[in-house]
């Protein structure tokens, strides 16, 4: 199979590369302590790229991006260790938006004029995406939510709110503006300096109900599992190309601590790891999305596998660097923190083993 990316694949990840090299780790560190987490004017220059209408059709005013086009515009963001929340407030809103016939409010995130989040977990509820607490109320000509949500991520910066609610014992999903009557927000950052939040509405106004069911809702969250690993791939990279310079470097007895045969057959193993998580993430975006349970399957399954290699390779990158490697000083430091969140992300490693196996 040929893997050697097309002439405008290269373009992207060129893009992506020389957008990112800017920023270094004290770059990245005065951004995630902003009181948003992130910059809004560093938004519109992504957006200006191209990168987030890669994720909607043409017809609906995008770029028409294929899964492996996005997969590796995610993978380069990940190997550049970029602070860019190109996957939670990009690519997520503009499929959830194009899919459910929000055209106005879709142009606007393409163009990055509006930064969207999806407002879907609640309490005890783990990684299922049925709403039971948010409920969705008729009231006069429209409808009103009430109900909370948490791990609502980029909930400070966020311009419009995508929230899941019960309407009549199915799950629909209504937007909201940061504006809204009786919309309150407590922030909190994650592992990875970003900041989330926990959202309660009372008897708020929905400006627009979107023509997603639960199925449609499903093959979204199956596309963002699997750009997702497709960052992590990027990130277990920058970890390992890290380390492994960082081993040439350091000398304990006179000598490298690369010359150590011990260490040597664990970088090893991290690279054959990465190798197999690239091929196994290409395998998955290369795969037929006409059969939903495939896709779907195949999205979980990489997910379980890409999740779980990374993690390791994370944790090695950490202990061959001593103490210092979970520290904000290093770019490690970030990137393991960056895989935390990822791996957890609609689903951790026994989660989507066990949707895997059941779509058997």
């Amino acid at each position: 199979m040929n893997f050697d990316l097309s002439e405008e694949q290269q373009m992207f990840v060129t893009s992506v590369e020389r957008f990112a090299a800017p920023v270094d780790v004290e770059a990245r560190r005065r951004l995630r302590l902003s009181p948003t987490g992130y910059d809004r004017a560093r938004w519109h220059s992504l957006a200006e790229m191209g990168l987030i209408a890669l994720a909607a059709s043409e017809d609906a005013g995008g770029m028409g991006g294929s899964a492996v086009d996005l997969a590796l515009v995610c993978e380069a963001i990940g190997k550049a260790n970029a602070p860019d929340p190109l996957l939670e407030h990009g690519i997520l809103p503009a499929l959830l938006l194009e899919r459910g016939d929000a055209g106005d409010a879709l142009a606007s995130v393409l163009a990055g004029n509006t930064l969207a989040t999806f407002a879907w977990a609640e309490r005890a509820q783990r990684y299922s995406l049925k709403a039971k607490g948010m409920k969705a109320d008729v009231a006069g000509d429209g409808l009103t939510l009430t109900g909370e949500k948490t791990f609502v991520m980029g909930a400070l910066i966020a311009d419009l709110f995508i929230v899941t609610a019960d309407l009549d014992g199915e799950t629909a999903c209504f937007l909201v503006a940061k504006d809204a009557p009786g919309l309150e927000v407590r922030a909190y950052r994650l592992a990875d300096g970003s900041i989330a939040g926990e959202i309660r509405l009372t008897r708020t106004p929905a400006s627009a109900r979107l023509s997603l069911d639960a199925a449609a809702l499903d093959g979204i969250i199956a596309d963002l599992r699997l750009y997702a690993v497709a960052e992590m791939v990027g990130l277990g990279q920058r970890l390992l190309d890290d380390t492994l310079t960082y081993v040439k470097e350091r000398e304990q007895f006179g000598v490298a601590i690369g010359s150590f045969q011990a260490l040597q057959h664990r970088l090893v193993d991290c690279y054959a790891q990465l190798e197999q998580s690239k091929s196994m993430l290409y395998r998955a975006a290369l795969t037929d999305r006409a059969d939903p349970v495939r896709w779907q399957r195949a999205a979980a399954g990489a997910k379980a596998f890409i999740g779980d290699n990374v993690d390791i390779v994370a944790r090695e990158a950490v202990q061959m660097h001593g103490g210092m490697g979970i520290t904000d000083e290093l770019a490690i430091g970030h990137a393991l923190k960056r895989v935390l969140v990822l791996q957890r992300l609609f689903g951790d490693v026994d989660t989507v083993l066990a949707e895997y196996a059941l779509a058997a």
